[in-house]
């Protein structure tokens, strides 16, 4: 059987194409190495942060948007469409949002209004257009969806060459019309040409789940002035060299780890918080303890506790390149799809469209 399109990697990347094609009336079948989805589509925050993407980004992200809030109701996961809270505690970066407020639909508040204990805020932007998921149940659930609809999965089943119509792999060969490559970062393990003119390597991340200090509810997601660094959006105002500046002359240890200090909430009432950024070919193995405890104890300053209970630790690793997102032609009716800068989950249900529409561009 010849399948419209086939899919390698069944990440939200993977699971966008596939959930494109099948509105489009097109048979799909998706290849997955693992049992499911393990890598960065699951280790997130679950945040589709859309408001601050600039450029193409944004454009997809706002796609994207409309396919999440879809997405949960027929697939049936939780999702909280309550925006994102962005904290300022400089006048370098209220100046920043409030120069962001001109340009787009944001809302600004006072320390009084904040609808989380936060400490030393002097203001906050609410971005309204933003959702939170659970990442460790949004993409199982629209691969079940997806599945009902009559999309086959090979799980646990790895794609050993792709050729123009063929992709073999560990089960056997799988003809198809066209076919989608979305493996994130492991771009260089099927086609290393591609992964090296595109200059893609691997960033890795340092994330927590800690229990909430205060046991509130925290229905928005929440950013940082260290985030400001982090999303294109920002970078229009013109107080944000001032901002990068700073963060770098006051605190050059945390820049230097690539920090993004943000949290969410996930629905049992924890917070995932982090991140930390380190780029290269190949991630080490070797996990040091003062990472994690830099953004402990950063984390736990923000909300105004000495410490945090810590309950899980992980390593998330993600495709970066120059370019935010990679398409490329590596042969005929095949295209290797991986978005470089760490937004998967908040556009790419939205570059799929654009991807299909190429590869489809007879129907």
């Amino acid at each position: 059987m010849t399948s419209d399109l086939v899919v390698v990697g069944a990440g939200i990347v993977g699971l966008a194409h596939a959930f494109d094609a099948v509105e489009r009336g097109l048979s799909v079948t998706v290849v997955e190495r693992d049992a499911h989805a393990t890598g960065a589509s699951v280790r997130n925050f679950g945040h589709g942060c859309f408001t601050a993407q600039d450029g193409v980004a944004l454009d997809y992200a706002l796609v994207a948007r409309e396919a999440w809030l879809r997405l949960a109701k027929e697939a049936g996961f939780w999702l909280r469409d309550k925006g994102t809270l962005v904290a300022a505690r400089a006048d370098d970066e209220l100046a920043v949002l409030r120069e962001f407020a001109e340009i787009r639909d944001v809302r600004l508040l006072s320390p009084r209004q904040l609808p989380v204990p936060l400490d030393g805020v002097l203001g906050a932007a609410l971005l309204p257009l933003d959702i939170r998921v659970d990442p460790r149940e949004a993409v199982h659930r629209i691969a079940r969806y997806l599945a009902e609809r009559g999309v086959r999965f090979h799980w646990s089943t790895s794609a050993h060459t792709i050729e123009p119509g063929l992709v073999r792999t560990s089960r056997g060969p799988l003809a198809a019309r066209k076919i989608v490559v979305a493996v994130g970062h492991d771009v260089d393990r099927h086609f290393p040409g591609t992964a090296e003119q595109h200059d893609v390597r691997r960033c890795e991340l340092r994330m927590l789940r800690v229990a909430d200090p205060h046991g509130t509810t925290v229905e928005p997601a929440v950013l940082t002035g260290f985030s400001l660094l982090r999303y294109n959006g920002f970078a229009r105002c013109p107080s944000h060299p001032l901002v990068r500046e700073r963060l770098a002359r006051e605190h050059p240890e945390l820049v230097e780890i690539g920090l993004n200090l943000m949290f969410t909430q996930l629905p049992d009432g924890s917070l995932t918080i982090g991140d930390t950024h380190a780029y290269g070919q190949t991630v080490e193995p070797y996990r040091t303890e003062e990472l994690d405890e830099r953004v402990l104890a950063e984390t736990a300053r923000l909300l105004g506790v000495p410490r945090l209970t810590v309950l899980e630790r992980w390593r998330g690793v993600y495709a970066s390149a120059p370019g935010p997102f990679l398409v490329a032609t590596p042969a005929d009716d095949v295209r290797v799809v991986s978005v470089t800068s760490g937004i998967g989950m908040t556009t790419a249900l939205g570059l799929a469209p654009t991807v299909i529409d190429d590869l489809f561009q007879e129907l």
